[in-house]
C-alpha cells in the first residue's frame, strides 16, 4: 500500500494487501450475488508506513443500505489514518453508530492497528466473533480472547464487560483493548458470522469450537492460500453453509519487514496530506490526517528507538511469545 493510503469498501473483493511488517488478504462475498453487502472492510497505512489499521466490521442491513455507512467509516479511517492510539477511532465509531440507532442500524467489528517498530498489534473487538491466532513457533490456532489471552475451545465469547458490545447499542465512553505482540509469521484471522452460524456434516451448528477445529485440522496451510481452503472446507460440510449471508474473511501475518518507501512516494504522501490541510480550511471538509503528539509516533520518526516500546493507552499485553 501507498503511504496514506486507504483501501476497502463492502464489494465483493479477493485481494491481498502488503504493508508495514504485515501482508493481508482479504475476502469479502456479499449476499445473494449483490453489489455490495453488509460486511464493510478497510486498511490504511500512515505516512510513515510504520502504523497499519485495519477494520473488519458487520453492520446491520445488505446492499445499498449498508453503502452510506462503507462511505462514512472510509471518511473516518483517512482522519485517523497517521494516528497510532485508536482509542478515539474506535469511540468516534460507536458514536457514529449509535446516531444511526434510531434506524436500526449497529455494527460488531474488530479493529487492528500495528506498529512496525514495536511489532505490537493493538486489537478492539466490539462484540463480533473472536479472531483467531497462530504461533508459528508453536504451529498452533488459538481463539484469542478479549483480554489477549487464548480462550476456551468449547466456551462462548466472553459477554460480561459492556465495552465488548456491539457498536450503536450505547453511548460508551471507551472500548476495551490490548496489545499482542507478534514474531514473523504469526497470523490472525478475522471472519464475520456466517462462519460460525454454518453447519457440520451432522447439522450442528460450528460456532467458535467448531471453527477452530477446522483451523487446526487445515494445518500449515499458506496464509495465501488459506482463505480458499478454509471456505471450501465449510462450504463442502453442509449444503447450505456460506448462502444465506455476506461472507467475508481476513487474514493477516506478521512480514518482519521493515517499511521502505522511496522518496517519490513519501513525496506524494507529503503532497496528501498538505492538499488535506487546504481542503481543511472549508468548515464542511475532512478533518486533516493528523498524527497523535507522542514520542513512539512523531519521536520515533525520526529516532527509531524512541517507537520500540510502544503500548497503547489502556491496553493490557498478556501475550507475548
Amino acid at each position: 500500500m501507498q503511504c496514506m493510503e486507504v483501501w476497502g469498501g463492502s464489494q465483493l473483493t479477493a485481494r491481498g494487501v502488503e504493508m508495514g511488517g504485515l501482508d493481508a488478504w482479504v475476502y469479502s462475498k456479499p449476499y445473494a450475488e449483490a453489489q455490495r453487502g453488509g460486511d464493510v472492510y478497510y486498511a490504511s497505512s500512515c505516512a510513515t508506513g510504520r502504523i497499519s489499521r485495519l477494520l473488519l466490521a458487520d453492520v446491520a442491513g445488505h446492499g445499498n443500505s449498508v453503502a452510506g455507512t462503507a462511505a462514512d467509516l472510509r471518511t473516518l479511517m483517512r482522519r485517523f489514518v497517521n494516528r497510532l492510539d485508536q482509542t478515539e477511532f474506535v469511540r468516534l465509531l460507536n458514536q457514529q453508530f449509535t446516531a444511526l440507532s434510531q434506524s436500526g442500524s449497529f455494527a460488531t467489528a474488530v479493529v487492528l492497528t500495528f506498529f512496525a517498530p514495536s511489532r505490537r498489534l493493538t486489537v478492539c473487538n466490539a462484540g463480533h466473533p473472536r479472531p483467531f491466532l497462530y504461533r508459528a513457533a508453536q504451529r498452533q490456532w488459538t481463539l484469542l480472547g478479549h483480554d489477549g489471552q487464548d480462550g476456551p475451545d468449547d466456551q462462548p465469547a466472553p459477554s460480561s464487560a459492556l465495552n465488548n458490545v456491539p457498536l450503536g447499542l450505547f453511548d460508551v465512553a471507551e472500548y476495551e483493548q490490548f496489545d499482542v505482540e507478534l514474531e514473523k509469521g504469526d497470523c490472525l484471522v478475522g471472519y464475520t458470522d456466517a462462519l460460525i452460524e454454518s453447519s457440520d456434516a451432522d447439522g450442528e451448528m460450528l460456532g467458535e469450537a467448531g471453527l477452530l477445529r477446522i483451523m487446526r485440522l487445515l494445518g500449515d496451510v499458506e496464509p495465501q492460500k488459506l482463505i480458499e481452503t478454509l471456505i471450501k472446507e465449510i462450504a463442502e460440510r453442509h449444503p447450505k453453509n456460506l448462502s444465506d449471508d455476506d461472507v467475508t474473511v481476513l487474514v493477516v501475518r506478521a512480514s518482519g519487514q521493515e517499511p521502505h518507501y522511496s522518496f517519490s512516494e513519501k513525496l506524494g504522501a507529503f503532497g496528501r496530506f498538505f492538499r488535506s490541510l487546504i481542503r481543511a480550511a472549508d468548515p464542511k471538509a475532512e478533518r486533516p490526517p493528523f498524527p497523535d503528539f507522542n514520542l513512539a509516533n512523531l519521536g520515533g520518526a525520526i529516532i527509531p528507538a524512541l517507537g520500540r516500546r510502544w503500548r497503547a493507552s489502556g491496553s493490557s499485553s498478556r501475550w507475548s511469545p
